[in-house]
């Protein structure tokens, strides 16, 4: 049997030398290590034999399957390798032709929210100002007459870092972008006139939060600034990016770092203020059946924070507002989940 399995062996390899193409190699190689293979056949034979039998008979039928895989191998090779010098040889590549289309980016909607933002403001003649992700407590609340007491300041809603300052005060990661506006204050004096965007994180996650997203804050201070001015420029603010038609709606609120404080609503753009789109009984998604939408919370600089940058209150005022750049985009672009924007998928982001 030992010379009858030899045999069939040397006549394996002949047939692979003598093919000529990839297809009957294939053939031949599923005819012998396929499942159904005879060489298959012959190693589940060695589960019935003697273990004396084994030690003889299993490293010779190994030796046998290796010299036919390494055979089938290297025909592949030989094959492959001819018939690429073959297309080669008769293929001509036009270096002429231009090349293919590659994939075109786009700005992401967030992105574009932002730019579109910044260059309203500029216009109405704010100046851009940055400054840095991570903060200090002092910086980031106390100089904002945020008490030690105010929920914000819980581990559970803010990113706290185990270290240190060298004044003592913990750093975290700014849960807003209201820091620079005190940096600008300290470092340049008054009058100011600056937006603030950039990326903030607090501990949220759902459809409406994600624990790191964007904010604008504006401030203006100077000599003589009134409640009229915010309105007047939030107001321009609100047409220039949600249509000419849109109304404003200010409301009291509480901020710690502003006095009076407000937050401001637009008129719905979809139910054009109704609270609904066909009929009174089914309100309307988009405002809730209320007619107006939030976009942003603002009020007049509280005395306490131009004092606590050493300016004098009796002298300068000043107003504030902040807003989502991503609630901007949502509502200008009707998208629901906020967590689309950061889910990379490209049909999504296609779409701006």
């Amino acid at each position: 049997m030992s010379t009858e399995h030899e045999a069939q062996v040397t006549q394996t390899l002949e047939r692979l030398h003598a093919a000529d193409d990839l297809d009957t190699v294939e053939a031949i190689r599923v005819e012998a290590l396929g499942k159904q293979g005879w060489l298959n056949a012959l190693m589940k034979t060695l589960g019935k034999m003697s273990p004396e039998e084994r030690q003889t008979e299993g490293p010779r039928l190994q030796g046998m399957r290796a010299r036919v895989a390494d055979a089938i191998e290297d025909r592949k090779a030989v094959l492959e390798a001819a018939a690429l010098e073959a297309k080669l040889a008769t293929e001509v590549l036009d270096l002429t032709l231009p090349a293919p289309a590659a994939p075109q980016g786009s700005v992401h909607p967030v992105s574009q929210v932002m730019d579109e933002l910044a260059e309203i403001f500029a216009d109405l003649g704010f100046a851009v100002a940055t400054g840095p992700e991570i903060e200090d407590e002092w910086h980031n609340f106390t100089a904002l007459n945020m008490a030690e007491t105010h929920p914000a300041r819980a581990e559970m809603d803010t990113f706290y870092f185990p270290d240190r300052d060298a004044d003592g005060n913990r750093m975290l990661l700014r849960t807003h972008t209201s820091p620079v506006q005190i940096r600008t204050m300290v470092g340049e004096g008054a009058p100011v006139r600056i937006i603030a965007p950039g990326r903030t994180y607090r501990s949220d996650s759902d459809a409406t939060h994600t624990p790191m997203f964007h904010q604008i804050e504006g401030l203006a201070v100077d000599q003589g600034i009134t409640f009229a001015d915010l309105k007047g420029t939030l107001f321009e603010f609100a047409r220039r990016i949600f249509g000419e038609e849109r109304q404003v709606r200010f409301r009291c609120d509480y901020f710690p770092f502003v006095e009076p404080g407000a937050e401001m609503a637009i008129d719905c753009f979809v139910c054009k203020g109704e609270g609904y789109i066909l009929s009174p009984t089914e309100g309307c998604r988009v405002c809730k059946g209320t007619g107006w939408i939030e976009i942003l919370g603002a009020g007049m600089v509280n005395p306490k924070v131009l004092e606590g940058v050493g300016y004098d209150s009796s002298k300068y005022t000043g107003f504030a507002f902040g807003m989502g750049p991503e609630r901007i985009a949502m509502l200008k672009y009707g998208i629901e989940d906020v967590r689309l924007f950061y889910s990379n998928d490209l049909r999504f982001l296609a779409q701006f």
